[in-house]
């Protein structure tokens, strides 16, 4: 439609017409004259806006779904994040009860022996490869350590210490091929000197060649002079083969370490040694070897058959 004078005038007309039919239709209530109007043109429009209405509704409802999606993602992610930090709580409890139960061994045994130690914490270890078995402790000058101190835990003797720096220091294991500590036995007090094997139990070599050793049997350091590198009585192992004898000076035991030399964690370094020997007062108590169950036993009679002759009342 162009715009003329004509086209003004009937856009004006139409406007007055509606606001006329809207006043009108508002004052009638329910008997408005544009009534049947109304209806006509709900009947005409009403499928067309159901049709709208469904084409756009799964459209809203994919859009909602996408939304509450997100809504449950977020809830899930959250969830997620708590469980993880659960599981990482509760490990982290566990871990922090074994390193305790540690501590309290190390402890225990360094009461025992009357040593003065200095808990340290295992932060590297050293290459097993060409046979070098070190781990480094976050211990050092600054807290009184020094080279050939004993390095223990709550199993038994760990190692040496070979090198310190201000705030670490460097531990040679007692699996260390280079590795040797004097030895004795418990109970019998047989004097030898153990050797490290690598993964392998320790070699023993019993300075008397007709010394009896069981396999169970325990040792203990003997002790070096100045308690350094060794302070005595820190368990060392048990017994696990022992080489026939045959005749020589000396003899060949095998040592199961006590201690895992693959788990280290807590150690102490023995900063002051005991005022004596200690002995075998390190070493726990020997678990008691189960009691045999007595064995009952029953002996069946034979009786008489029913079918024989009574014997006879004397007279």
């Amino acid at each position: 439609m162009r715009d003329t004078r004509e086209s003004r005038l009937l856009l004006v007309l139409l406007i007055a017409i509606a606001f006329a039919l809207i006043t009108v239709d508002i004052r009638a209530g329910e008997e408005s004259p544009v009534d049947g109007a109304r209806q006509a043109a709900a009947a005409v429009f009403g499928p067309v806006e159901a049709g709208v209405a469904t084409a756009v509704d799964p459209v809203a409802n994919a859009i909602g779904a996408v939304r509450d999606s997100g809504e449950r993602h977020n809830r899930i992610a959250t969830l997620e994040r708590e469980n993880a930090a659960l599981k990482a709580k509760l490990g982290s409890e566990d871990q922090t009860r074994s390193r305790i139960h540690e501590l309290d061994e190390m402890l225990k045994r360094a009461g025992a022996g009357q040593y003065g130690i200095k808990g340290a914490e295992v932060i590297a270890i050293g290459a097993a490869q060409g046979f070098s078995w070190t781990v480094t402790i976050d211990a050092g000058s600054k807290d009184g350590i020094e080279r050939d101190m004993t390095v223990l835990n709550g199993d038994g003797l760990v190692g040496r210490v070979s090198t310190v720096g201000p705030d670490t220091a460097t531990v040679v294991l007692a699996n260390d091929p280079d590795f040797t500590v004097g030895t004795r036995l418990e109970k019998t007090g047989e004097l030898g000197f153990a050797t490290g094997q690598g993964d392998r139990a320790l070699s023993v070599q019993m300075l008397n060649g007709k010394a009896k050793v069981n396999p169970g049997d325990r040792l203990v350091t003997f002790g070096s002079r100045g308690n350094k590198p060794f302070v005595p009585g820190v368990p060392i192992g048990e017994v696990v083969k022992v080489d026939p004898s045959r005749g020589d000076l000396t003899r060949t035991v095998w040592v199961r370490p006590f201690v895992g030399f693959s788990r280290l964690d807590i150690v102490g370094v023995v900063v002051m040694p005991p005022r004596e020997d200690p002995r075998d007062a390190v070493l726990p108590p020997k678990p008691e070897a189960p009691k045999p169950t007595p064995t009952v036993t029953v002996t069946v009679t034979p009786s008489g058959s029913a079918g024989a002759p009574a014997k006879p009342a004397d007279d």
